[in-house]
């Protein structure tokens, strides 16, 4: 693949969108993304759909380079080896530390009475989450499945909101509570990615994120889950 048309036209495969779905999805026509597949990808565009797919503009264009971001390579390759970091696998006697879960109210975080996520007190150690400060919430939506499915149990470190580019964050926006994946956009603007490379990435400049009370609550990590039925 030596044009970013052909890497483009991967990424599509890969995702399972026809050119014309991609095409209505960017407000273009199919003639549109088929000159980008034979001619390139215009460069005023790269930066919106490297952040679309959540790869490197750098590798999008020239092919050079690593594909993903690192932290995005980390979170999302099903190719990836998982790693164990060390002090984050528990004995079988290790002491656990139980996280409250809790719900939004009116806006505001309120914890639900007897109801806990229990953790072992290592993996928040080698993560350095402030156990005072880790709370649970139950994913609010399907826009990060099926890499975290909607009601999966999310454990979030209310003490890092420091956006580092793909991480996945949990925020507060008008009042309800959203996932997503994070990136710090031009002139520093939030960009919202979802895992479905289908929705549309939003930015917000400062001036929106104060508007619309958009602000991080914490980072998300850890996640679990439990199938809905057994199969059939």
């Amino acid at each position: 693949m030596n044009r970013s048309g052909d890497r483009l036209k991967a990424l599509l495969r890969e995702c399972g969108l026809t050119p014309a779905d991609f095409a209505a999805q960017r407000r273009v026509t199919s003639q549109h993304i088929n000159n980008w597949f034979i001619r390139g990808i215009p460069i005023a565009r790269l930066d919106e759909i490297a952040e679309l797919f959540c790869v490197q503009r750098r590798w999008l264009q020239t092919g050079e380079g690593p594909k993903h971001p690192p932290s995005l390579l980390r979170l999302y390759s099903p190719q990836t080896t998982p790693t164990t970091t060390p002090g984050l696998m528990p004995e079988p006697s290790a002491p656990l530390v139980q996280l409250p879960l809790h719900e939004l109210r009116g806006g505001q975080l309120a914890a639900l009475d007897n109801h806990y996520l229990a953790m072992p007190a290592s993996a928040l150690l080698a993560l350095a989450v402030p156990v005072d400060n880790a709370i649970c919430m139950t994913m609010p939506a399907a826009n990060m499945a099926p890499w975290i499915p909607r009601d999966a149990i999310l454990a979030i470190d209310l003490s890092y909101k420091q956006v580092v580019d793909g991480e996945i964050y949990a925020l507060l926006h008008n009042g309800r509570l959203r996932v997503n994946c994070l990136s710090v956009g031009v002139r520093n603007s939030l960009c919202l990615h979802s895992h479905n490379p289908r929705d549309a990435v939003e930015r917000y400049t400062p001036l929106e994120r104060e508007a619309q009370k958009l602000a991080v609550l914490g980072w998300v990590f850890h996640w679990s889950h439990y199938r809905q039925r057994r199969p059939e």
